[in-house]
């Protein structure tokens, strides 16, 4: 097992958590023995966060998918954006706001919890009234949460951990562009995730009757 950033590494680690006896979790509640609390914060990429939402849905796995309603690389309100909401609930999963601080501003479209964008250390992690907030003390636990920022986990691939059972309960956040674009690095990874939507482009352009001649 290479513990690669790609599709086959992150089925990979689904069925590890399968097989040390894990269950799928939400941030509805305090963590309990043998939760996994799937999480995905969705930084740039609707389409690669369907693809992985697909595979999950596969195995049997539901996770949160926490989506920005001021990115600059998506559009929730667009019909492309409509339908990458519906198909994830259609999935089976939940769908949290990516927040950019101070904002926090969840309508019908949201389940009652946030993870914020590029947070900073001074409001991480502090509760807020009626929304669950995924870094809050509860779910942020040293030992309990593993992340893939910028193609690197801070403590190891949880694969071993989670076959083995050895992990209480785990948070793991992913960022699915870098499990569907092919790269050995953030940069590699950023550059291939470009070229696909180079064709998406090229292709919304040609729909919108720009003459491409």
């Amino acid at each position: 097992m290479t513990c690669a950033f790609d599709l086959a590494h992150y089925r990979e680690l689904l069925e590890a958590a399968r097989a040390g006896g894990y269950r799928s979790a939400f941030f509805d509640r305090d963590p309990q023995p043998g939760d996994l609390l799937l999480r995905h914060d969705v930084d740039l990429s609707l389409e690669a966060a369907l693809e992985l939402a697909e595979l999950e849905a596969e195995l049997g796995a539901s996770a949160t998918y926490f989506v920005m309603t001021e990115s600059v690389f998506y559009n929730l309100a667009s019909p492309a954006g409509e339908r990458a909401l519906g198909r994830l609930r259609e999935l089976g999963h939940r769908v949290g706001l990516h927040a950019v601080h101070p904002r926090a501003e969840l309508d019908a479209r949201f389940d009652p919890v946030l993870a914020w964008h590029n947070p900073g250390p001074e409001f991480m992690s502090v509760p807020l009234d009626g929304v669950a907030n995924a870094m809050e003390p509860r779910f942020f636990v040293p030992g309990r949460y593993r992340s893939d920022s910028n193609q690197h986990w801070r403590e190891g691939c949880p694969h071993e951990a989670l076959a083995r059972g050895d992990l209480e309960w785990l948070q793991l956040l992913t960022h699915p562009e870098i499990w569907v674009y092919p790269g050995e690095t953030m940069r590699e990874t950023m550059l291939a995730m470009l070229d696909v939507e180079r064709e998406r482009r090229l292709e919304q352009l040609a729909a919108d009757r720009i003459d491409l001649s």
